[in-house]
């Protein structure tokens, strides 16, 4: 285990924290008005260790196939699960909405793991790390507007309906990038379809 793989791996360990404070916030005895502000600080860490893996790992010289392989997982853990916990609760967003991004990055990562089997890798796309800053600008934002909520500013429907259209639009990039990304390495995909292990 390098530096970078422990902060890959915390991104993994935050994801239950989170969606535990989240949940469960009155049994531990965090009011609703401070409960956002954890859950930003949450995010602010996974985030933070996201930038810093790949920076430590390629300055330490701990670049490795096993971190290669964990950090876009990781990635996806954290972001998946925090979406899925935000289909309870008090933001309520429709499960089959989050379900897309599931569904996305599952496809994904089927196939890069296919072809990699078949000795060819598929390069990260731009597309995809787009995709990444959107799913956790919309994370954020749905955070920052729980505090209004929390000081009775903003009514409960109101945040969830525009938590809604906010993840609604990152859903849809989301779907479009999983498109771009399956048809920008069509190619590559075909042979390792035809190609036996």
């Amino acid at each position: 285990m390098t530096a970078a793989l422990y902060l890959t791996c915390s991104r993994i360990v935050i994801s239950p924290i989170f969606l535990i404070i989240y949940l469960y916030h009155h049994e531990f005895g965090i009011s609703l008005r401070l409960l956002p502000y954890i859950l930003i600080a949450l995010m602010a860490l996974s985030e933070l260790s996201d930038l810093l893996d790949g920076f430590v790992a390629r300055r330490k010289n701990q670049v490795t196939d096993l971190g290669k392989l964990l950090d876009p997982m990781a990635d996806s853990i954290f972001r998946l699960s925090v979406f899925l916990t935000f289909t309870q609760g008090l933001i309520q967003l429709p499960l089959l909405l989050v379900l897309l991004l599931l569904y996305r990055d599952s496809t994904i990562s089927t196939l890069r793991t296919l072809c990699a089997l078949r000795g060819m890798t598929l390069a990260a796309r731009l597309s995809g790390k787009i995709k990444a800053v959107i799913q956790a600008v919309s994370a954020f934002s749905i955070l920052l507007l729980i505090i209004p909520y929390s000081l009775g500013v903003l009514e409960l429907y109101m945040l969830q309906k525009i938590s809604l259209y906010i993840v609604a639009v990152a859903a849809l990039y989301t779907v479009c990038s999983g498109v771009e990304y399956i048809y920008s390495n069509r190619n590559y995909i075909k042979k390792a379809l035809r190609k036996k292990i």
